[in-house]
């Protein structure tokens, strides 16, 4: 576990850059268990890929691009069902978050 402060997190990629990768290495591994791969891979590489994560007001939150639905081409699913595992998805990434830097929510 980091040790964790929440003004170095505005600079996040200087300061917690492996411990982000590993968040995300995580909540990837987790849902490519749970979902199928390429669905997986694709909102891994077409919308998280461009993901940031944030922290305030005592927790973590992930801002997606714009248009998700329509960046993810590498498989057919309809929005409703993208919807649900990209909003599993965020939530894995936000536990795995705060698991990694020792926040509770």
């Amino acid at each position: 576990m980091a040790d964790f402060d929440p003004e170095k997190f505005e600079d996040k990629y200087v300061h917690y850059f492996p411990q982000l990768q590993r968040s995300y290495k995580n909540a990837f591994n987790t849902m490519n268990d749970e979902f199928d791969s390429t669905l997986i891979h694709g909102i891994d590489q077409q919308i998280l890929n461009e993901s940031e994560p944030f922290y305030e007001d005592g927790d973590f939150y992930v801002e997606l691009p714009e248009n998700p639905h329509e960046r993810l081409t590498a498989v057919a699913i309809d929005d409703d069902e993208l919807d649900e595992v990209l909003d599993r998805y965020v939530e894995e990434i936000v536990g795995q978050l705060r698991r990694t830097f020792g926040v509770e929510a």
